[in-house]
């Protein structure tokens, strides 16, 4: 009989303890931005998988399974978990007592239980649960309208968590921070060595396609310890299309006198780290014609516009929200003469993955009235669109502290002229 020995014991042990630890640090955290945002509780639900943001705002593992669960975090006292018979050991990962539901005719009932074991309060009694008034915003609506109206008759009105989730999710550690500033950091450094080695092929006459220099950054990336995504890599009336990735049935080639735009997402290869999100603008040739330059100003106006509005706004203490941000932003374009040319949200917000479930920098695909909360990052990217002729698009990526906001990379002032 092979032992294990007492050394690996006590390391297991000693995890297990200082993981267990963590989980109910978070629940006491999360029980004290509920007193702070006036919520008596916030109610966690999912069906297969159908709450994402659970597990890392929970700070433990994936927790779908086969059969509906509830997991109930109160302002005060112990949470409770509401679980399957078949699946008693769902939710075992988290602290809390648990109730077990067999009919369906009982699960309101251990829900209800959930909430009220300890007697229901005077007043109003508010939850928070991952859902979104008229589904404004969409990341957030993670729980379908059947259940919202089930709670609903138990006697409860039912906010929406976005805030809260921005809090434990979209907010960024200290070294989250850094990881992202390198991301960055390499990633711009990237792009400018991919508009030399276009460069470098247009004088060694070497032709090229708009996949084939994606493909080349892709290798750098991956060489600097980057995750390698594929990014957009695209040409003249290509540079109109936002989200247009070159394929083998869509791929231009690249050749002297091309406007070239390049938008890469990336990362470090470690866990939890943030992605960065850049878009350079480059034109092959020594001098950047007039048309290009006009409208890259336009555009450039608008993102420092919102840029200085955010950062003046922490530094003095003023709340905003997403959706004020974009109107910034894209005030500067109608004024211009370019909103319907302006075809997308202004940003959006960074997380562990290119889009986060923080605030978005949007007033126009989606209402987004999240206030902006320090610790959060989002990207600043407005952009003129001209169907069959050509794109213009500035990004940076933007930090935001408790008193001032920071763009996290070296960023680009205007068109980058590749052969001069």
């Amino acid at each position: 009989m092979r032992t294990i020995p007492i050394l690996l014991v006590l390391i297991i042990a000693t995890l297990t303890i200082s993981g267990q630890d963590a989980k109910e640090k978070r629940i006491a955290d999360i029980q004290k931005a509920l007193v702070e945002q006036g919520f008596d509780g916030w109610l966690f639900y999912d069906f297969r998988g159908s709450d994402p943001l659970a597990p890392r705002i929970l700070n433990t593992e994936r927790l779908s399974g086969s059969r509906r669960w509830f997991y109930y975090v109160p302002r005060q006292g112990e949470p409770v978990k509401v679980v399957h018979a078949i699946e008693p050991g769902q939710l075992d990962s988290l602290p809390g007592k648990k109730l077990i539901y067999r009919e369906w005719q009982l699960l309101k009932d251990q829900v209800g239980k959930a909430m009220f074991d300890q007697g229901r309060p005077k007043g109003t009694f508010r939850i928070a649960m991952q859902y979104s008034p008229n589904n404004d915003i969409p990341y957030i609506s993670r729980v379908d309208a059947g259940t919202i109206e089930m709670v609903r008759s138990l006697g409860v009105t039912i906010d929406s968590s976005a805030d809260l989730v921005q809090q434990f999710e979209a907010v960024w550690t200290p070294e989250q921070l850094a990881l992202h500033k390198e991301a960055a950091t390499k990633l711009q450094e990237t792009i400018m060595e991919t508009f030399g080695e276009i460069r470098r092929r247009i004088a060694d006459d070497i032709p090229m396609t708009e996949i084939d220099i994606q493909q080349w950054m892709m290798k750098r990336l991956g060489e600097k310890g980057l995750r390698p995504s594929p990014m957009i890599v695209a040409v003249n009336a290509n540079a109109a299309s936002p989200h247009y990735f070159p394929r083998g049935d869509r791929n231009s080639p690249i050749k002297r006198g091309d406007l070239v735009l390049i938008d890469s997402v990336t990362k470090v290869e470690k866990p939890g780290a943030p992605t960065a999100d850049i878009t350079y603008m480059g034109y092959i040739g020594e001098t950047v014609p007039d048309e290009y330059v006009r409208i890259w100003n336009i555009v450039f106006e608008a993102q420092q516009a919102a840029f200085n509005f955010v950062r003046d706004a922490f530094r003095n203490k003023r709340p905003i929200t997403g959706a004020q941000v974009d109107d910034v932003s894209r005030g500067v374009i109608r004024k211009a003469g370019y909103a319907d040319e302006f075809l997308h949200r202004t940003g959006h917000s960074i997380g562990e993955e290119g889009h986060g479930n923080g605030a978005n920098i949007d007033n126009l695909e989606t209402r987004d009235s999240r206030r902006l909360i320090p610790g959060t990052a989002f990207s600043i990217e407005p952009g003129i669109y001209f169907a069959g002729k050509f794109g213009i698009r500035s990004e940076i990526d933007v930090y935001v502290s408790e008193n001032d906001a920071v763009v996290t990379h070296p960023h680009q002032t205007e068109i980058f002229p590749i052969l001069k």
